[in-house]
């Protein structure tokens, strides 16, 4: 995959938030206020000031006046990937993101995924590379930022992102049709991790290819909520985790008994929570240890940050049941998993080379052009990219 992005930089935590109604009650707070008040809740940064000139993202209909004299409604927030399997909103205005990546804007949308490497972690536990179909922010828990990798060049799904000749050289060499979701299904089940970045070793027996590029699907569905095979995932044999006590307005911390399987947010309790749920980690930090810190750490008092929901909402508690369900059935298959990825590798660059494939050309490692594309530029002027 060729073409790939650095992570977002936001600069700002306050445009992120785990609900909408959060956001559009910090843009009225800010753009209420006046004067050095109203400099102080922007958070200026070298990149970013209520000053800076900026255009619109692709496909956001946001201001791209100065946002010093910004004083009209919030943008409609999106969905964005805030970290391992935590979907946040998003403010989508360039005016308030250091560094937004707009080459991913362009392209984001059905039926584009994006691959998510996982930053490095000597010794850590858990997968290399994740998958996601909202726009990633691509920091990694720990370690050195990974690289964001779309699936395709184009929006509409449209040219893969993807060597030269690689479909080709996969398909004569396992005697079947290969696609980029036969190769993305094999990256998610297959990728290592290593200090240069994600490795992906491929099998010479086409057997080994097939089974991973299956284990792979499975993997991305769940990871993707089911988007794939149009069923949301279901832990087997009729288990399925629910409330036994609710979750209190201001849950302080979480924890979890392994003989119980119950999960104890706070006072609150959910269960059965199958242990390879709560043990399941990302670059070595534990997914929902880091899920309920990013919505429960404490923040400055006075900033735009510390405007929170009043008491921890509902729909919180069913995104959690939902995130134990989908660690649960990847921490489930973690071992086959690394297993698959471990014992593969056979065919090397020789090959690849000998193929014509590697090198990449130099092409395909920029953005795809988009001449046909207008977007609005500063202060209203239009850009013909």
């Amino acid at each position: 995959m060729p073409w790939s992005v650095a992570p977002l930089r936001f600069g700002r935590s306050w445009i992120v938030a785990p609900d909408t109604r959060t956001l559009r009650i910090r843009w009225d707070r800010l753009v209420a206020a006046e004067g050095a008040e109203r400099e102080a809740l922007f958070r200026p940064s070298r990149a970013r000031t209520q000053a800076s000139a900026v255009g619109a993202l692709p496909g956001q209909r946001t201001g791209t006046a100065r946002f010093a004299r910004e004083s009209g409604p919030c943008p409609d927030p999106v969905r964005v990937a805030h970290g391992p399997f935590d979907e946040q909103w998003l403010l989508p205005d360039h005016r308030l993101i250091d560094t937004a990546r707009p080459e991913l804007w362009r392209v984001a949308g059905e039926p584009q995924l994006f691959a998510v490497e996982q930053g490095y972690v000597p010794g850590a536990a858990g997968p290399a590379l994740l998958v996601t179909a909202a726009l990633p922010e691509g920091r990694s828990p720990a370690g050195r930022p990974g690289r964001i990798r779309p699936l395709f060049r184009r929006p509409g799904g449209r040219e893969p992102n993807l060597a030269p000749g690689l479909l080709d050289f996969l398909g004569k060499r396992y005697g079947c049709a290969v696609d980029a979701h036969d190769w993305l299904a094999w990256t998610v089940a297959a990728a290592l991790p290593s200090p240069a970045g994600c490795r992906v070793p491929l099998p010479a027996d086409p057997d080994v290819w097939a089974s991973g590029v299956a284990l792979g699907r499975e993997l991305a569905d769940v990871q993707l909520r089911g988007a794939l095979s149009g069923t949301r995932p279901r832990l087997p044999g009729g288990r399925r985790p629910y409330v036994r006590a609710a979750v209190p307005a201001r849950p302080a911390a979480m924890a979890y008994d392994s003989e119980s399987e119950v999960l104890d947010v706070g006072g609150g309790l959910l269960s059965p929570v199958p242990a390879e749920a709560w043990e399941y980690r990302v670059g070595g930090v534990r997914v929902l240890e880091q899920w309920f810190a990013h919505r429960t750490a404490p923040a400055e008092p006075g900033s735009l940050e510390a405007i929170v929901p009043a008491a921890w909402p509902q729909e919180w508690t069913s995104e959690l049941l939902e995130l134990v369900t989908v660690l649960a059935l990847l921490g489930a298959r973690e071992p086959e998993r690394a297993a698959l990825g471990a014992e593969a590798g056979c065919l090397g660059r020789a090959e690849l080379g000998a193929a014509g494939v590697l090198p990449a050309p130099s092409w395909s490692r920029r953005p795809a052009s988009v001449l046909d594309h207008q977007e609005e530029g500063p202060e209203g002027q239009f850009m013909l990219l």
